[in-house]
């Protein structure tokens, strides 16, 4: 199938996009590289052997999408264009409130005008807030979000259940990340934070390579185990994989409208600490680092409970949290000409 992949050159995207090719579709890279880097496109094209197009724009500029679909005519949407730092979406509420959900706006829209019938939009565990129980299943309750960034995606999880009650001709999977992680195998894609890396693997990446000072690792006073905050880490390319699987599972699908909810997440939590001596055992570097206060809106644990997946999509992770920290660390040696 041509599948329209939003923000197609950013982390999850891009790998996205190579799984795509991988597994025998088209991908359509849609990017204003606002979040990566022109190169990125160059090294896809390596990766896809060329089977892929690509379009400079921003997804909120309806008129210059519509000719992207008048001219490319998809037949799925992957919608990965979005901001995505909780830390950052509390400093600039607007700006994420006009991009995550003006985006989606705009795409359903067209999406509806071109009769495009699979969508896939990438949520996130963060609609769950300070969860309940641990692990979290996509029936635990969707509490009352902790960032702007995290009600983004609710909101955009509600309008898409919302074209489902009103009958839109329209097959959707909304898929909850957790915390991808990791690289390409090749080292030719891997996440590229432009600026100081808001999320914990860069960050660690970059101190190890001698460009951050130190690393601080937010908050040791949580209930947890050793007093570090507690996530799920998925490697990106076990993430992708389930984004080409969602695609195969709308249209394989029978049923006429659907929005159905799938967590992405490898079942385990893993601690800050734990995160740290993971990446200096792989790597072979020790860490400088020191404890910061918690960060707003951070939640202390998550974790996820992803059988749904495995049963419906046939989908489950394939690669470990070392494997993940090294090929971040290949990818970190590789982009800054380090030694491997």
């Amino acid at each position: 199938m041509r599948i329209a992949v939003t923000g197609g050159a950013g982390f999850i995207g891009s790998h996205t996009a190579a799984a795509l090719a991988e597994a025998g579709h088209y991908p359509i890279v849609i990017d204003d590289f606002r979040n990566s880097k022109p190169f990125i496109i160059d090294r896809l094209k390596t990766l896809c052997k060329g089977k892929l197009s690509f379009h400079e724009a921003d997804c909120n500029d309806r008129d210059k999408m519509a000719g992207i679909f008048e001219k490319e005519q998809p037949e799925g949407i992957i919608h990965f264009a979005a901001y995505k730092a909780v830390g950052e979406s509390v400093r600039h509420p607007l700006m994420y409130y006009r991009n995550n959900v003006g985006s989606l706006l705009t795409l359903l829209e067209l999406q509806k005008h071109y009769g495009i019938e699979h969508f896939v939009f990438s949520s996130s565990c963060t609609v769950y807030g300070v969860p309940d129980e641990l692990p979290v299943t996509e029936s635990s309750p969707v509490k009352k979000a902790q960032s702007p960034y995290g009600f983004t995606k609710q909101v955009g999880e509600q309008i898409l259940f919302d074209l489902q009650s009103a009958s839109t001709p329209m097959r959707s999977v909304i898929l909850r990340y957790f915390n991808p992680i990791g690289a390409h195998s090749s080292a030719l894609i891997g996440e590229l934070p432009l600026g100081e890396p808001e999320n914990l693997v860069p960050y660690i990446t970059q101190t190890a390579a001698g460009i951050r000072k130190e690393l601080t690792i937010f908050g040791q006073d949580y209930e947890t185990p050793d007093g570090t905050a507690i996530r799920d880490y998925i490697h990106v390319m076990d993430l992708a994989e389930a984004h080409v699987r969602a695609i195969a599972w709308l249209a394989e699908s029978e049923e006429k409208a659907s929005a159905e909810v799938f967590n992405l997440g490898a079942g385990r939590g893993s601690s800050v600490k734990e995160v740290v001596a993971t990446f200096e055992e792989v790597s072979g570097v020790k860490l400088n680092y020191r404890y910061g206060p918690r960060r707003p809106g951070d939640v202390p644990a998550i974790y996820a409970n992803a059988d749904k997946a495995r049963k419906v999509l046939g989908w489950a992770v394939q690669r470990t949290l070392s494997d993940a920290l090294r090929d971040a660390w290949h990818w970190q040696q590789q982009i800054h000409g380090l030694p491997v």
